[in-house]
């Protein structure tokens, strides 16, 4: 037999006991005792993930540097990638974490590398951090590489003030 009662408390009453656990469990079908409407979301908990990256669906730009990958990414939904990436190597890490389009430059040239070519740049950290035309197969000193087609791909794509996520 379930307890319950309503109470009354400075006017207003109040359901208690079993009846509260009750009409909480029947008010969320079941979910606040079991945890079910967070573990059945299809993402294994990451449900605001983009499905096959490790970016949030707001992210424009994802890239993985433990896989060396990247993508472009459209309302949640990938429109470009995986793509062959490098990165910085040691000592010249390239930032993790959430960042933004600064800049673009189609033809920019590095003025702490000797004028080296960096085509196709779209800056996104500071320190002169950009995705840029690079030899997928090489480290660089903290940028993105991608090869000419891709570096065309996200210049084209991404705007000033996109979000890009770096993991």
């Amino acid at each position: 037999m379930a307890r319950h009662a309503w109470r009354a408390e400075g006017g207003r009453r109040r359901i208690t006991g079993f009846a509260a656990a009750g009409a909480l469990t029947a008010l969320l079908g079941g979910a606040a005792l079991t945890g079910a409407a967070f573990a059945d979301d299809g993402h294994d908990g990451h449900w605001n993930t983009t499905d096959g990256t490790p970016c949030s669906k707001q992210a424009r730009a994802c890239v993985d540097l433990a896989h060396n990958q990247a993508w472009l990414i459209h309302d949640g939904k990938i429109t470009r990638g995986p793509v062959g990436i490098s990165h910085g190597g040691q000592g010249k890490e390239t930032p993790i974490g959430d960042f933004e389009v600064q800049w673009k430059d189609k033809d920019h040239r590095s003025a702490e590398f000797n004028d080296a070519p960096m085509p196709y740049s779209v800056f996104f950290a500071d320190g002169g951090i950009a995705f840029h035309e690079g030899n997928p197969q090489n480290p660089s000193a903290g940028c993105v590489h991608l090869g000419h087609d891709d570096a065309v791909a996200w210049y084209e794509d991404l705007e000033v003030g996109d979000p890009v996520e770096i993991h």
